[in-house]
């Protein structure tokens, strides 16, 4: 840890990047030259959609899971989720042999339910407030005695989500940005963290949709503003920034630009048609972004996560 902020340092990021390695594909960096050539830069996709569970979060579960004690383990884990990270932390508790409780709303998309229980893990549904999560969560936890690995907001989370800039890092590419999505704010503070360590003049820069747009509110206004009634196509986005992630975002994070749902669409939709590749809407948040500010990466080496691929393909947009 670092001792002044509790944030992981470069040590733990890369000892992190090891202990998850049985559980995590390393995913590939993929590029377009007919999107290259509509962005008006170089961009380099992280293609964390083709990551065990379908996301990014499988890294972040695997390594909260992994640095559990035995006595820690022996109720299993528990957490509130709508998807991935519920996904996530079935799975590596599966790997781990342990049980997993995931408290669910009734509204989670069935595509994410479905891969929980394939996972081994018990589904809790609970009506779709945050308020309800965590009430129904700490029901969970009083009754099993499991300990509860929340989804963004934890130090081991984050860490296990650094390790996916740590990757892009290690391919030897000089970017000039970096782009994450942002909802709660792991994988953005762990893309932050890795990428002001190594190179601390590439600028960070997060997309959120415009419809969900509590960190850039409270970025501006250098305060948490917890979001009220969120309401976006990108269902992996719709929750506040976590306590921690903010601390980071304002100390590493240079931007955070704010996209409609249309723009969204058509930056996934662009995604499906030049790269073939499936993405969720969440995803794509990102490039809707830069395609909105050109001018702001012309002639740039732009990296950007692909977060996740977990799309109800009988619900896309387009």
């Amino acid at each position: 840890m670092n001792e002044k902020t509790n944030f992981p340092t470069l040590e733990d990021i890369k000892a992190a990047h090891q202990r998850i390695q049985p559980f995590i594909h390393k995913t590939p960096i993929m590029t377009s030259e007919a999107i290259d050539k509509i962005a008006g830069c170089q961009i380099y996709f992280k293609c964390e959609n083709f990551q065990k569970v379908g996301a990014f979060k499988a890294r972040g579960a695997a390594n909260a899971v992994m640095k559990l004690t035995d006595d820690q383990k022996a109720n299993g884990v528990a957490t509130h989720s709508s998807g991935n990270h519920a996904a996530a932390l079935a799975r590596a508790a599966s790997v781990a042999g342990i049980k997993s409780y995931i408290v669910m709303p009734s509204n989670a998309p069935e595509i994410k339910k479905k891969a929980v229980k394939g996972y081994g893990g018990e589904i809790i549904e609970c009506v779709p407030t945050l308020e309800a999560r965590e009430t129904t969560l700490e029901e969970v936890v009083k009754r099993t005695g499991a300990v509860f690995i929340p989804p963004y907001d934890y130090v081991d989370v984050i860490e296990g989500q650094a390790t996916c800039a740590l990757e892009m890092w290690e391919e030897g590419i000089a970017f000039d940005t970096i782009m994450a999505p942002v909802g709660g704010g792991g994988l953005l503070g762990g893309t932050a963290l890795t990428t002001k360590y190594i190179s601390p003049n590439t600028k960070v820069i997060a997309g959120e949709p415009e419809g969900a747009d509590d960190a850039s509110r409270s970025f501006k206004a250098k305060k948490l503003i917890p979001m009220v009634g969120p309401k976006t196509i990108a269902d992996g986005l719709l929750t506040s920034v976590g306590k921690i992630n903010f601390e980071i975002i304002m100390q590493y994070v240079d931007d955070i630009l704010t996209v409609s749902d249309q723009e969204i669409i058509e930056a996934m939709r662009l995604i499906y048609e030049r790269m073939k590749i499936v993405i969720e809407p969440s995803c794509a948040v990102p490039l809707a972004a830069l395609l909105k500010n050109k001018e702001k990466f012309k002639g740039q080496k732009v990296g950007i996560i692909l977060s996740g691929g977990n799309v109800d393909l009988g619900k896309l947009p387009f």
